[in-house]
């Protein structure tokens, strides 16, 4: 058993977070959960029997293509929208009345951010409309806007507004915080100060889903991987197990002086081969059967240098993927 120790995290809050890690790992409470949920508007199925649930203390990424009905899940899981057939839960009960209650903290991609008022002014707001509202300096520090607490909206840069709508999401004990690509706009050290918080939020035993394009953000934070495509669900699992799903290798190599008598065209008609790059000398394949593929470059007449085979990652796993559900 782990032992539990006190911490402050986001704001005041203070959390046993040992308690909390074991929590997860025993089988955690169920906080929202989609079971045969479709949603269409007039002729076009958005979202197309989706099932799927969410614990205290996850971390999942939410990943697909533009269209691929992400949004629209999202918007049912706030209550902004019914589902056309299915059922949308959270903690029990309608998402409307969990959003009533404080219990969801949303971070949308754009939007909501009034200009004309002071940083503060708009987070003391959030905070005080909050039924289990935060201490506002408290808000600002963990979203590190401190420092322009007294700026007008209006006069942010793009990654100065998207941790104002941090902010606004955190300004509760919310127990689900929803993101919808958080990281847009931000560089690379404001990326690593976001994640680093919201960490410590889902140690807390907070849920945390969020959206993102930063595949690499997916790979390296979330405990979970949904993957839509068309607004089917086509993958659910551990970034490892989507990897492993894709069933890709990864193959890097340099060419040796003497293959440039050798035809490189080959390269693309290889065994198993789905990606290639040939930048100079230095060749990268991604490929469904490693061995047949390797096989094959030396059949060829190649002579490759400084071999390195290695898993695809959840980027080219993405890809593949989505690419099988588009010919299904």
């Amino acid at each position: 058993m782990t032992t539990s120790t006190e911490q402050y995290t986001g704001a005041d809050r203070k959390v046993a977070v040992g308690a909390d890690r074991d929590g997860r790992a025993a089988g955690a409470a169920e906080v929202a959960a989609f079971r045969g949920v479709s949603k269409s508007f007039g002729s076009v199925k958005a979202v197309s029997d989706s099932s799927f649930t969410l614990h205290r203390g996850e971390t999942v990424a939410f990943l697909g293509p533009n269209g691929a009905g992400k949004s629209t899940s999202i918007d049912m899981l706030l209550g902004l929208k019914d589902p056309s057939a299915g059922q949308v839960s959270l903690f029990g009960g309608t998402p409307r009345q969990a959003v009533v209650d404080g219990r969801v903290g949303v971070m949308l991609q754009s939007g909501g951010l009034l200009p004309e008022v002071t940083v503060r002014e708009l987070v003391t707001f959030a905070c005080k409309v909050h039924p289990r509202g935060y201490d506002v300096d408290a808000v600002l520090t963990t979203a590190q806007i401190l420092d322009i607490a007294d700026r007008k909206v209006d006069k942010l840069s793009g990654g100065q507004e998207q941790r104002v709508r941090f902010a606004l999401a955190t300004a509760g004990d919310s127990d689900l915080i929803v993101l919808d690509e958080p990281t847009t706009g931000m560089d690379v050290t404001a990326r690593q100060a976001f994640w680093s918080v919201m960490k410590a939020q889902a140690d807390a035993g907070r849920t945390i889903l969020f959206a993102t394009h930063y595949l690499e953000e997916a790979d390296a934070i979330a405990d979970r991987v949904l993957v839509m495509h068309k607004g089917r669900l086509i993958a659910d699992g551990t970034a490892a197990e989507i990897k492993a799903r894709a069933g890709q290798r990864r193959i890097s190599f340099d060419l040796h002086p003497q293959d440039g008598t050798v035809d490189t065209s080959l390269l693309h008609t290889l065994p198993g081969v789905t990606t290639l790059d040939l930048s100079g000398h230095t060749v990268r394949i991604s490929t469904s059967d490693a061995d047949a593929t390797m096989a094959a470059v030396y059949r060829a007449g190649f002579y490759p240098r400084g071999l390195e085979v290695a898993g695809v990652g959840l980027e080219q796993a993405f890809i593949t993927i989505t690419a099988a559900a588009e010919e299904n």
